[in-house]
């Protein structure tokens, strides 16, 4: 097919075959999208899904997830819709875990069958996926590097050699952080970051909650949350030496344990692990604690993140306490947002100022910086690039096709009913 941008119905019903013309302008453009991510849709509510949901507004979007291997016979996959984005979820049987690609080609191409997909934009956030969608033909490709992932526990090795072919491959990279935009700038040619932002509504909610949830209610003042995945990302000794250096405090951990032990976790009497909740819940929980705490260590793992939960933290009304993370100290800390501090001696610090904070004035300032961001802002700007670089694409296309209408006309003979300077006045 085409590498064109041909465009696509938006919805979820089969699209009709006939194509939009070029010469109607980006406004109506249709677009398919086919994601492919390492988390799963129903994970932990992230940057994946606040964009993927609002580019299901004007197109589809295929949220394509990692296979589950199962006793199958065949290759298959679960279809569901979340937030208007069709999820997508392979379904292998065990027997090709080893080596699923082919398997993984041929679930996609029933997909992109299925769903008459002509040329969509594929959208990476993992570089693994590259293997068994590198065949599709699209109208652009885009890497959204929102982690380093080969710094994490249990990376493949093939990594870094993965993504190193795609930033070739990639139409447009887009950054989670300034952090990574620095660290992968010189490495593409069309580089932009959009770091970490907030649905300031959801969230600015929790100022009202006027009843907690249950496992939460009967927990003591002061509370010190946590809302995030806990993986090797977290220095949970830490969180440990804070809770022993205040036993009157009241540590909470919200969400799911993943890649370590949870035999490993720290319990003293006054920290509490409420298990992983739904992002409709949050609000519920922030608004009952005193401080939004960010216990991160010091790793590969957590070098160039940009953690979502930093301004979901400030609309909730929260005071903040972070450990020294480059995308957390500038703009938050720099702007007074974020106490910061290392070590157990300079975290409890932070806590601890993060909690005289006069709160009124510090809700004033966060609202103030929240103003000027938002997953919406954030997604219009990204769809403005998608649209300037699909215009750049199918304008070669567009003078093509005038010439080659005006080479026809040309061609048309010249009789007494149509004079010469007719034809003529229609050269370009």
């Amino acid at each position: 097919m085409s590498r064109e941008s041909r465009g696509a119905t938006s919805g979820h019903r089969l699209p009709d075959r006939s194509r939009p013309s070029i010469f109607r302008g980006p406004a109506v453009r249709r677009r398919d999208i086919v994601c492919f991510s390492q988390l799963r849709w129903d994970f932990v509510y992230q940057r994946p899904n606040h964009l993927m949901a609002r580019a299901a507004r004007r197109g589809r979007v295929f949220f394509v997830e990692e296979p589950t291997f199962e006793d199958e016979t065949r290759s298959t996959f679960a279809v569901v819709v979340r937030d208007g984005v069709t999820v997508i979820t392979p379904k292998l049987p065990v027997a090709v875990a080893p080596d699923p690609h082919t398997s993984l080609k041929k679930v996609l191409d029933d997909v992109v069958r299925l769903f008459d997909i002509v040329d969509p934009i594929l959208w990476y956030y993992t570089p693994m996926a590259l293997p068994w969608t590198d065949h599709l033909s699209r109208s652009v490709t885009l890497f959204d590097c929102m982690d380093h992932l080969a710094g994490f526990n249990g990376a493949p090795p093939e990594m870094l050699a993965l993504e190193s072919a795609l930033m070739e491959r990639a139409d447009l990279v887009l950054t989670g952080g300034v952090q990574l935009y620095k660290a992968k700038r010189a490495a593409h040619p069309d580089v932009h970051c959009f770091p970490s932002s907030v649905d300031v509504d959801h969230f600015a909610s929790a100022r009202w909650i006027e009843t907690e949830p249950a496992d939460q209610a009967a927990i003591a003042h002061p509370r010190l949350g946590y809302c995030g995945v806990i993986d090797e990302r977290m220095d949970m000794e830490l969180v440990a030496r804070a809770a022993a250096a205040h036993p009157e405090w009241q540590l909470l951990m919200l969400g799911p344990v993943v890649k370590i032990d949870p035999a490993s976790l720290p319990r003293p009497a006054n920290v509490h692990y409420l298990g992983p909740k739904a992002y409709a819940e949050l609000p519920g929980y922030l608004g009952g604690w005193d401080v939004g705490i960010m216990p991160f260590a010091h790793n590969e793992a957590t070098r160039f993140i940009s953690p979502t939960k930093t301004p979901e933290y400030l609309a909730a009304g929260l005071t903040v306490a972070s450990t020294t993370i480059d995308d957390v100290v500038e703009p938050y800390g720099n702007h007074g947002l974020v106490e910061i501090g290392d070590g157990s001696d300079g975290f409890v610090a932070a806590c601890e100022r993060a909690l005289s904070h006069d709160r009124s004035a510090h809700r004033r300032a966060a609202g103030a910086f929240l103003a000027k961001t938002s997953w919406d802002r954030t997604w219009v700007a990204i769809d403005a690039l998608l649209e300037d670089l699909l215009d750049r694409r199918t304008a070669p296309v567009a003078r093509r096709r005038v010439a080659l209408r005006h080479d026809r006309v040309a061609s048309v003979p010249v009789t007494a009913s149509a004079p010469s300077r007719g034809v003529s006045s229609l050269e370009p």
